[in-house]
């Protein structure tokens, strides 16, 4: 029966199922240890129920709805550390100009337009950024001020756009994959690494791997996790056309650089010191503390698919 529906059906009951025995499991814990506080552990669970609905709503419906949800995303992610940032007020100009970028860079996609995709951040912003900061005449502050706005750039708009260019790949010969079905792969692997890394780390971690970053995390965690989410890469490997050699190569490339990611947000977030991006999302955080992972992982993957997966 699951072979008659198309791939992202297949993925929404698969990701479906995942969630009811997650909320299973909180009932039965909460029943069996009455006395102990899950109530952290259920609004995880049910914003991810929220989370899932909504991602699988926004690709599903329509490439202009897939976009702009995309774009949205870049959006509240940069909002959320551009608030969180020392600026001057003679940096409002640049920051609205960074806010202006979010259309520019996903209507290069919605052409789709590569070429301007990969190099309107990173040369063309990267330049044109620092001269408007400097007409606004105030010189203190200015290389923190220029690079802290870039950073955000880099990190929240071209590195999350990654995801939205993804669906412009087409259908792959004599396979079911296409655009749609690598994003699927791309989040699920992504995600499922961060959540296993917390299960792992929770139950058996013992040894930190960086301490002075982000406590939480340990050896036991990133090992346990990231084997775990190459484990579950290979159930859903008719999403990709991988052979299972090379999805378990890209599974372990991608929660390696997810990691990566998760632990740079970590060090941004102890400099500023708070706990959390936002509080938009109940037991996750902010918006940048769900996507922090992909920040780094969706640039790896969508790379690694253009040069050994060419679709030109």
């Amino acid at each position: 029966m699951m072979k008659n529906l198309s791939p992202v059906w297949q993925m929404a009951i698969i990701v479906s199922g995942l969630l009811v025995i997650a909320s299973l499991v909180v009932l039965v814990l909460r029943l069996v240890r009455p006395r102990k506080d899950f109530s952290e552990l259920a609004a995880r669970v049910r914003a991810w129920w929220i989370m899932v609905g909504v991602f699988f709503a926004a690709i599903a419906v329509s490439p202009p709805v897939s976009l702009v949800f995309f774009a949205f995303l870049s959006f509240w992610a940069m909002k959320e550390y551009l608030t969180l940032l020392r600026t001057r007020p003679s940096d409002h100009h640049g920051l609205l100009l960074s806010f202006l970028a979010i259309p520019v860079q996903y209507y290069w996609i919605s052409i789709p337009w590569y070429g301007m995709f990969i190099i309107f951040i990173p040369v063309f912003m990267f330049l044109i950024l620092p001269v408007r900061l400097v007409l606004s005449k105030e010189t203190e502050g200015f290389i923190a001020s220029a690079s802290q706005i870039q950073w955000g750039l880099m990190a929240f708009v071209f590195g999350l756009s990654h995801l939205a260019f993804l669906l412009t790949v087409p259908v792959y010969a004599d396979t079911q994959a296409s655009g749609h079905t690598m994003l699927l792969f791309l989040v699920f692997t992504t995600e499922i690494s961060d959540v296993l890394q917390y299960v792992w780390g929770k139950t058996l971690g013992r040894h930190k791997i960086i301490p002075a970053v982000s406590p939480n995390k340990t050896w036991e965690g990133f090992l346990g996790g990231i084997a775990s989410a190459a484990g579950a890469s290979l159930l859903i490997r008719f999403l990709t056309p991988f052979s299972v050699k090379e999805t378990l190569a890209v599974s372990l490339l991608i929660t390696v650089a997810g990691f990566c990611g998760g632990a740079v947000m970590s060090a941004v977030k102890r400099d500023f010191g708070v706990k959390d991006f936002g509080s938009i999302i109940p037991g996750h955080g902010g918006m940048l503390d769900r996507v922090d992972s992909l920040c780094y992982a969706a640039p790896v993957f969508f790379h690694y698919v253009r040069y050994f997966h060419s679709w030109d």
